[in-house]
């Protein structure tokens, strides 16, 4: 009669999850707060249960063995199901509490943040709100892997297995130094964007495609890329310092455009060129009614913003 095989542990799995991210004990034992001898006792442990080595350990660096490599997927599942559990367990016991990780969008946090700050704040003070900032798609893989719970984006995304709920919908202005022919007007043609000299934020950016789509649009087949900006205040300080022009969503002109005297909006003639912005969600995710409910309050609350709310 064979013994029961003995089981692996969540505390091993997820060290050895950290190390197969991280490549690195100290810098995965810091992601999970495990001291680094219990990371490496956790991860020797999981190989003597599972009867394989795991890693390939040297005085520079960590590896993951062919094993480790197939393995760490696994481990990585089984840790996302049950988060997924927990998670499901805590919708069950209590809607708007605990801990809720949204994903934003660098060219939405710092504009849309103080309201929803202030609404949870206010209407959902049990509501342990984390808050991560990253590009789209760095967003989109913590979603899936259920590191996030709830994105905060510009739509649409067209990913298989994400349900939006959309919030408002913003028109694009043109930001131009102050001695620029297009300074300050009003109804101008998207035509003008066959000639401008454009900056663009960085690569990986949704701003930078939404940009480029607009100018497609127009007509033009490319922008060279001669200069770009990581950040939308770096880039409308470079208009302001005659590098060239740019387009800022509206919510943004305000904070942005207030740094500096030397600039001036100007805005399209309708249909103005706009963007989507969207809370995102994993589809049949257990707090789904919570989501759809913030959404319908954060529409709420955004009706002050120079934005047009769209309904759900």
């Amino acid at each position: 009669m064979t013994g029961k095989k003995r089981q692996p542990s969540l505390a091993q799995l997820r060290a050895f999850a950290a190390v197969a991210e991280h490549l690195h004990f100290r810098d995965a034992a810091a992601a999970i707060g495990m001291s680094q001898p219990a990371l490496s006792g956790a991860v020797s442990a999981l190989e003597e249960t599972l009867g394989v080595t795991l890693l390939e350990r040297t005085t520079r660096k960590v590896l993951l063995s062919p094993a480790g490599e197939r393995l760490a997927v696994r481990a990585k599942a089984v840790l996302a199901e049950v988060g997924a559990l927990l998670e499901e367990a805590e919708a069950v016991r209590a809607p708007f509490t605990g801990a809720l990780r949204l994903g934003v969008i660098p060219t939405v946090a710092p504009y849309l943040l103080p309201t929803v700050l202030r609404l949870v704040h206010d209407r959902y003070p049990d509501l342990d709100l984390q808050v991560h900032e990253e590009q789209t798609a760095s967003l989109l893989d913590g979603l899936a892997t259920g590191r996030l719970d709830l994105l905060l984006l510009a739509v649409p995304l067209g990913v298989p297995g994400i349900t939006e709920l959309p919030l408002f919908d913003e028109d694009f202005v043109l930001v131009t130094p102050l001695d620029h022919p297009l300074g300050g007007r009003e109804g101008i043609e998207r035509g003008v964007l066959r000639e401008l000299k454009l900056l663009l934020l960085d690569e990986g950016h949704c701003l930078r495609d939404q940009a480029l789509d607009i100018c497609r649009e127009a007509g033009r087949a490319d922008v060279p890329a001669t200069t770009t900006a990581a950040g939308l205040s770096t880039l409308v300080q470079l208009v302001a310092g005659g590098l060239g022009v740019t387009l800022l969503p509206r919510t943004a002109v305000r904070v942005e455009t207030s740094r500096s005297s030397q600039l001036l909006t100007g805005s399209f003639a309708d249909p103005a060129p706009t963007r989507r912005i969207a809370l995102a969600m994993r589809t049949g995710a257990a707090r789904a009614a919570e989501y759809e409910e913030l959404a319908a309050a954060l529409r709420k609350a955004m009706e002050g913003l120079p934005v047009r709310t769209v309904r759900g």
